[in-house]
């Protein structure tokens, strides 16, 4: 009876080893250059990004089409995507407003900022047809206040995960081309 029970036990305790997941694949946006648009104010604030709910997950979301959340289980984003996000319109913003200085609200500056940007991401996966719908609003303050809705549409390049998160850098650099525009005027 004694080796039976030894034997149930190495046989459980070998059970949860043999079905570990494999180590996620971990992916980030990458800035993409833009054209440079001089005459911004020379201190730009942009506030924490808002994102919408089925988005806020280390895991990919490559679609919600037909009432249905597709999420990539074993291929996450390397940051959280609120943050990603941040990061790299950061880096896009400060690359097409030459002079400008573009900081984010959450980081260790603190100087009253020339102009805002907040951002709420609605929607940033695939369509039925495999293209990367982005759609945000926009609010940018500076002398006046501009709010608009923002809607782009790109196609991936390449297949898979990689082709995705590809068209979703360059969406987000288009975004970060229509904010540029906005804090100009």
């Amino acid at each position: 009876m004694l080796r039976r029970d030894l034997l149930l036990l190495l046989v459980a305790a070998a059970v949860p080893a043999g079905c570990s997941s494999a180590t996620p694949t971990l992916y980030v946006l990458a800035p993409v250059p833009g054209v440079a648009q001089p005459g911004a104010p020379p201190t730009v604030e942009l506030r924490e990004i808002g994102l919408a709910r089925y988005l806020d997950r280390s895991q990919i979301v490559r679609s919600s089409e037909a009432y249905r959340l597709d999420v990539l289980s074993n291929e996450w984003w390397g940051e959280p995507l609120a943050a990603l996000l941040s990061r790299v319109l950061i880096q896009e913003l400060t690359q097409r407003l030459p002079g400008t200085t573009v900081f984010a609200e959450s980081g260790a500056i603190t100087i009253t900022a020339a102009a805002t940007v907040a951002v709420n991401i609605q929607r940033m996966d695939a369509d039925a047809a495999g293209a990367v719908v982005l759609i945000a609003q926009v609010e940018v303050r500076a002398k006046a206040t501009a709010t608009r809705d923002v809607r782009l549409t790109v196609t991936p390049t390449a297949t898979g995960t990689a082709g995705l998160v590809q068209a979703e850098s360059e969406a987000l650099a288009q975004l970060a081309d229509t904010i540029a525009a906005a804090l100009r005027s």
